[in-house]
């Protein structure tokens, strides 16, 4: 009995480690297995160490930016293996966090690697060798992701590099080039640049962050071109040579080919899913370009076995990962919980200035066949921004004209990913833009700003 379970999860993610608190508060016996950390990537090498990393060149920022602010201060210098380390330290605090919390829960933690075999049995195989069955009505597979590899740019972990090296680098590149602009990319892109690395990003598409609206992404590309990053778009690496001291990278652009040096690679082309050997053909679980094929309710096609997180469609976000396996749980235990809506997820990006967005853009909202208005509040007219020094950046709301539902908020600016939850929250509600107008917003304050955008789009802006 002591190897019975009601629920065993797969992976200790965010999607993994929440689905089973939850399904541990509703009564049941749970069981996660894992390989490596608990917290698995996000709290170990993802969402967390980095933005630990990313507040280390924010500080380092203000200081040699000082001056700007009334202060002098002399001889600043960004310590790499201080910085590296108060990562790790955030990090391994973190991942602590969740241990203690399945203490708290009553959670077994189940060492090693987990493979699903019939007869709803997990067989996990421990660092040293040994191998026990696990058995349980249900299943939760929340394996998650890892950097995705490009065939002409295979990570070597030293010069050619994927997210993971990137925040535990033994030294400081003088040099690196960053092969995608996704959240990953300029991410990594602002951190390296701000403490003194030159920085080139490359991307295929013809903007950076290509899944924004394309004002945000212009607007980006023009904050990190003043900041002195280099960015080439519609532009692919070909080729890298890693045999000399350093990396000779040959990229294809619109003009012809060209031949760059650097110190680093990183790739930061995205995600792919950990679905190998893991059991799934084993047992005929059924899956589609490296997605496990699941209902609303994340059951896939074989009873018991559920799927949750990167692993399935929708979008590689960890609270995206956390709401689905609540979700799963909560069905599981005979609640009725709504399905997840895809089209009300934000999505947050950290660099400088930082990113933050909901919905439709404004060229998928025409596509959609709706009427638009559309309204923007630049943050130079923000006495908040102002006074922050703080004035790159705007807030852009999409409203359908007929029935006034708020169809998409995109934000770039100072602190931006704490304001989006606005949108998030009145779009689920159904609120219209004439409520956010008479809806009273602080001042000063960054948040007015989404006020002030809808006022635009009805034609009713103040301070503009």
């Amino acid at each position: 009995m002591a190897n019975k379970y009601d629920l065993i999860v797969i992976g200790s993610g965010p999607g993994g480690y929440v689905a089973a608190i939850r399904a541990s508060q509703l009564g049941m016996k749970v069981g996660v297995v894992e390989r490596s950390e608990i917290g698995g990537i996000c709290l170990n090498w993802g969402c967390i160490p980095t933005k630990a990393l990313l507040k280390s060149a924010n500080v380092f920022e203000y200081i040699t930016h000082s001056e700007d602010y009334g202060i002098k201060v002399k001889g600043a210098d960004a310590d790499f293996g201080a910085i590296v380390k108060r990562s790790r330290d955030v990090a391994n605090g973190m991942s602590k966090g969740i241990q203690f919390l399945f203490k708290k829960n009553k959670i077994d933690h189940i060492a090693g690697f987990g493979k699903i075999k019939s007869g709803k049995t997990v067989e996990v195989k421990a660092e040293d060798g040994s191998v026990a069955d696990y058995t349980a009505e249900n299943i939760i597979i929340a394996t998650g992701g890892r950097s995705r590899e490009l065939p002409n740019l295979p990570i070597d972990g030293k010069k050619i590099i994927g997210y993971r090296e990137a925040m535990s680098l033994e030294k400081q590149p003088k040099s690196m080039i960053i092969v995608g602009s996704g959240a990953i990319g300029v991410e990594f892109a602002y951190f390296y640049h701000s403490i003194g690395t030159e920085v080139t990003i490359v991307e295929y598409l013809p903007n950076i962050v290509p899944v924004e609206d394309e004002d945000i992404s212009k607007q980006l590309e023009r904050s990190f071109k003043k900041k002195g990053i280099k960015i080439m778009t519609s532009s692919e690496v070909t080729n890298v040579d890693t045999k000399g001291k350093t990396c000779k990278v040959t990229v294809k652009t619109k003009k012809g080919e060209e031949q760059l040096e650097c110190d680093i690679v990183l790739s930061a082309v995205g995600v792919s899913t950990n679905l190998e050997g893991i059991g799934l053909e084993d047992v005929g679980v059924a899956t589609d370009r490296g997605k496990v094929l699941v209902d609303d309710y994340y059951k896939t096609n074989i009873p018991g076995i559920h799927a949750i997180g990167d692993i399935v469609h929708g979008p590689a976000l960890a609270h995206v990962a956390s709401a689905e396996g609540i979700i799963c749980v909560e069905k599981m235990a005979g609640h009725s919980p709504e399905p997840l809506d895809y089209n009300n997820i934000p999505g947050c990006t950290y660099c400088s200035p930082e990113i933050a967005s909901v919905g439709y853009t404004e060229k998928a909202a025409k596509e959609a066949g709706y009427e638009i208005k559309v309204g923007k509040f630049p943050f130079s007219a923000s006495g908040k921004a102002s006074a922050a020094g703080a004035k790159d950046g705007f807030v852009k709301v999409i409203f359908d004209a007929k029935y006034g539902e708020w169809l998409g908020c995109h934000m770039i600016g100072f602190n931006v990913t704490e304001i989006i939850a606005e949108a998030v929250v009145a779009r689920k509600l159904e609120t219209t833009g004439h409520e956010i107008i008479k809806s009273v917003h602080p001042h000063p304050t960054m948040s007015e700003a989404v006020m002030e955008a809808t006022a635009a789009a009805y034609d009713e802006v103040i301070h503009l």
